[in-house]
C-alpha cells in the first residue's frame, strides 16, 4: 500500500532527478473558489497588471492574505519540506493569467531572478533591475539551487491552453547560456507539463522551460509561489518578508 510519506519520497526523487513533478488534487474545488473570490478582490495597485482583465498579479504575497494563508498551509508544506528540508519559506508570489487580450508565447528559459528590498552588493549579484517597482537581481546559482517553485493550477492546464513545456533534467547544469539552449532541446526530451483543476507543478527555477499561446478561449490561472531555504548574504533581504513554516 502507498503511504503518503512513501509518495512524498516519490515526489522529491522525481524532482531531484527531472527537476519537476506533478501533483494532482492538492486543492479542492472549494478552496479553488475561495482562492479565485479572494484574487478578485484584489484592487488596482502597481503590482497588477490589466489588458482586457487582470492577467498578472506580482507580489501576491503581499497583496493577498489568502495566498499568504494558503503559502503556509499543511497541504504546502508537505510538497516542500521533502524536497528544500524543514527550514523554508516563501518568498515570492505572481498570480498569471492566459485570457485572450493577453495571451502571451514564453520561450525557452531558466528562473534566474529574485526579487528582493534593496540594493546590497554581494559578490555574484547581478544584473540589477525594477519590475512593478520591486527590485529584482540575478543571484549565484546555488541560491537558485536551494529554491523551489509550487505552481498551482485554478483552472484545467493542457497542451492545448498554455500548459508549460519542461526539459528534464535540465535544472543540473547551472545557468545555462542563452547560445547552448538550442542543442539542449535537440539532445533532451520536451515533456508537457498538463496539470489539472487545484493540481500542482513543483519545478526547480534552473529547470528550461516555455509555454506557448493558449488555443482555446477562457482562463489559465496559476499561483507561483517561490520558496527557499537559505537566506541572502550580507544583510540583502528577499522582497517579501519570510514567513517561518514550523514543523
Amino acid at each position: 500500500m502507498t503511504t503518503a510519506a512513501t509518495e512524498s519520497i516519490d515526489i522529491a526523487s522525481e524532482v531531484q532527478t527531472d527537476g519537476y513533478a506533478i501533483v494532482e488534487d492538492v486543492l479542492s474545488r472549494q478552496q479553488v473558489d475561495d482562492l479565485l473570490h479572494a484574487l478578485e478582490c484584489i484592487g488596482d495597485t502597481g503590482s497588477v497588471r490589466k489588458r482586457g482583465g487582470i492577467f498578472a498579479v506580482r507580489n501576491l504575497l503581499d497583496e493577498s492574505a489568502e495566498v499568504r494563508e494558503l503559502a503556509g498551509s499543511d497541504a504546502i508544506r508537505a510538497l516542500v519540506e521533502p524536497i528544500l528540508g524543514a527550514h523554508f519559506f516563501p518568498v515570492r508570489g505572481i498570480l498569471f493569467d492566459k485570457i485572450p487580450d493577453a495571451n502571451w508565447k514564453v520561450p525557452w528559459h531558466q528562473d534566474v531572478i529574485i526579487a528582493v528590498r534593496e540594493r546590497v552588493e554581494a559578490e555574484g549579484f547581478g544584473p540589477w533591475s525594477m519590475k512593478a517597482d520591486v527590485l529584482h537581481v540575478q543571484p549565484p546559482a546555488a541560491i537558485l539551487e536551494r529554491m523551489l517553485t509550487v505552481r498551482l493550477h485554478l483552472d484545467p492546464c493542457g497542451e492545448e491552453n498554455g500548459a508549460l513545456r519542461v526539459l528534464p533534467g535540465s535544472h543540473i547544469r547551472g545557468k545555462i547560456p542563452e547560445d547552448e539552449i538550442a542543442s539542449l532541446r535537440a539532445s533532451l526530451p520536451e515533456e508537457v507539463c498538463a496539470v489539472g483543476l487545484g493540481g500542482a507543478l513543483l519545478m526547480r527555477p534552473l529547470l528550461l522551460h516555455a509555454s506557448s499561446p493558449s488555443r482555446v478561449p477562457g482562463h489559465r490561472r496559476v499561483v507561483h509561489l517561490d520558496y527557499a531555504s537559505v537566506q541572502l548574504p550580507n544583510g540583502m533581504l528577499w522582497f517579501s518578508e519570510p514567513v517561518s513554516i514550523q514543523v
